[in-house]
């Protein structure tokens, strides 16, 4: 299976890393991160870059696409070169799927409508604008579009995919050779377990 993750600027690091290493690590399963053209793409800190291996021209019929989120999103919704190419890989891909506001990115390529998805809590409800239905789940799965939660939810997506492809034993055995087996010190990552302020407090960090 080969994946091409899409990268632009303003991307969240772990959006687009969480899935590649699960991905990354799965038996006959290669991963390109690509853009309009290659070479290093900062991250929303603008202290990160990944590599662009390829140019998205050169990848245009893969197996999964998988975009990732970040404040650089608004930008990205009005890329035409990024979303003509997601709308065209998006016809032959086995998958397509999105990580955190990554989903208001293939709502802006039309790929949402109709579709229950979901996305980061502070921009999901947006996703109805696209004809989509918002669901405030970590993971939806409707058809051949996956979509996560944020950030961090794109692990599980990619664990997800990963058992709906390869099997559940073979997503188990990533799960157990990244050791993700999350114990977090708080209980602060639901923003419906949230009171105001730390939501305010949490929104004012992007």
């Amino acid at each position: 299976m080969h994946v091409v993750i899409p990268l632009y600027p303003g991307f969240t690091a772990l959006d687009a890393v969480g899935p590649y290493t699960v991905l990354a690590f799965a038996p006959g399963w290669t991963v390109t991160f690509a853009a309009p053209a290659p070479g290093p793409v900062l991250d929303d800190r603008e202290s990160l870059t990944l590599t662009a291996a390829a140019a998205l021209a050169d990848v245009p019929r893969p197996d999964v696409v998988l975009v990732p989120g970040g404040p650089g999103t608004a930008q990205a919704m009005g890329d035409p070169v990024l979303l003509d190419w997601i709308r065209a890989a998006h016809e032959h891909a086995a998958w397509t799927a999105s990580v955190c506001s990554g989903s208001l990115i293939l709502g802006a390529a039309g790929v949402l409508a109709g579709r229950r998805a979901t996305s980061h809590w502070g921009v999901v409800d947006g996703l109805a604008g696209f004809g989509a239905e918002p669901a405030r789940e970590r993971v939806v799965v409707d058809g051949t579009v996956v979509t996560a939660a944020g950030v961090s939810a794109g692990i599980d997506m990619a664990l997800e995919l990963l058992a709906r492809t390869s099997g559940a034993d073979t997503a188990r055995a990533v799960q157990l050779v990244v050791e993700y087996d999350p114990d977090p010190p708080f209980d602060s990552g639901n923003a419906e377990r949230a009171d105001a302020a730390l939501r305010e407090a949490a929104l004012g960090l992007i």
